[in-house]
């Protein structure tokens, strides 16, 4: 094993826990009956809320993005270190 898959590895893991927090950081879309019945309430609040989710989710994006780069880049590597 090399120390160039070694890296990718680590990059990956990290990638991971970095998605798997990211998306468990944002807020949901809707909410649900609860807010049909009560109403929609705080709206100043909601803006900071959308504001920080759109923030969220473009980090989300972006790290999946290097983590699907990443695992295509092991993935090569590793079918090239074979032959």
């Amino acid at each position: 094993m090399s120390i160039i898959e070694i890296i990718s590895g680590v990059v990956l893991i990290l990638a991971a826990i970095v998605i798997v927090f990211l998306t468990l950081s944002q807020e949901s879309k809707g909410r649900g009956l609860s807010g049909s019945i009560a109403g929609e309430g705080g709206m100043m609040e909601a803006g900071r809320t959308r504001a920080k989710d759109v923030k969220l989710a473009k980090y989300t994006k972006i790290v999946g993005i290097v983590f699907f780069v990443v695992m295509i880049a092991v993935s090569v590597l590793s079918v090239m270190s074979m032959n």
